[in-house]
């Protein structure tokens, strides 16, 4: 493996257990909190929230990680074999459909519902507590596991890699 591949691929799992940071965030603590605040202080904040995450650092990490997935996807299934070839190809193959697959899928569809929503209506209140809040995190929930499992799946692969690698030379 070329020290460019090897340096890609290392990024990769810090670029995954970042994402799954922010996510794991959301899901310990940050839901929580805005569960608690009082009246539709916790929609008008996670409204605000959705609205601030299109940032250039967070959808960088976010997207540009989809597109590094599929990238190692298709270098795994082609030019690395065995099990540690397996693991790298599962890591990327998690975060597309366990982390990107179920943002687009679940959470951004309830944040659109949420940010369609009027801050004075009883609808967006029940909306916030009955559907939004227990759904949303349980789906957060999963992009974090993905993420940390991607990393985790990447990092084990890597490493038994380099180690075959080694015992080559």
């Amino acid at each position: 493996m070329s020290p460019f591949l090897l340096v890609f691929l290392q990024f990769s799992v810090l670029a995954y257990a970042l994402v799954g940071g922010v996510f794991l965030a959301f899901s310990d603590f940050l839901m929580r909190s805005l569960a608690q605040s009082a009246g539709i202080g916790g929609v008008e904040a996670m409204q605000t929230i959705n609205r601030e995450v299109f940032r250039w650092v967070f959808m960088a990490l976010f997207l540009g990680m989809a597109a590094v997935s599929v990238l190692i996807v298709i270098y795994s299934a082609t030019s690395l074999a065995g099990a540690p070839g397996m693991l790298i190809l599962l890591g990327a193959l998690v975060y597309l459909l366990g982390c990107f697959a179920v943002t687009v899928f679940f959470n951004v569809p309830m944040n659109e519902s949420l940010a369609a929503m009027d801050l004075t209506s009883e609808a967006t209140r029940t909306y916030w507590t009955g559907t939004y809040l227990p759904r949303w995190t349980t789906w957060n929930t999963v992009r974090t596991i993905a993420c940390v499992l991607s990393a985790a799946l990447m990092l084990f692969g890597l490493n038994w890699l380099t180690q075959v690698q080694m015992r080559q030379i």
